[in-house]
């Protein structure tokens, strides 16, 4: 089981990023996908999330509401989060993990059982 997250990167702050989890070892479309982010000697913070199915339902931190928009293709294998309106409290490492706990997605981090390596975004004010 793998998930590969990917596209991080240096943007100044009102840039745009677009994130990318690939995932491979396990039947994709039954799984939701989460991301979350850590920033330095701070907590693990949730930022998103996609339920399973296709158009599966999405969910947002009220930090990034209106500013982030996550998806998936299920062809590929891959859910994606695009990042505009970059602010520099954004900056953190970004992780995708995997679930199929439950009927939908959720923001806790332990209801996830396959986690990535993470991605840094790193935004200069």
């Amino acid at each position: 089981v793998q998930l590969q997250a990917s596209g991080g990167g240096l943007v100044q702050a009102g840039g745009s990023l677009r994130l990318s989890c690939a995932v491979s070892g396990f039947t994709f479309d039954d799984y939701h996908i989460g991301w979350f982010r850590q920033a330095p000697g701070k907590e693990r913070d949730w930022v998103s999330c996609i339920g399973s199915s296709v158009g599966g339902r999405t969910y947002y931190a009220d930090s990034v509401k209106g500013r982030f928009s996550i998806s998936r293709d299920n062809a590929k294998n891959t859910v994606y989060l695009q990042m505009d309106d970059l602010k520099p409290e954004d900056t953190a490492v970004y992780f995708c993990a995997a679930s199929r706990r439950y009927a939908d997605c959720s923001m806790h981090g332990r209801l996830y059982d396959y986690w990535g390596q993470g991605t840094q975004v790193t935004v200069s004010s």
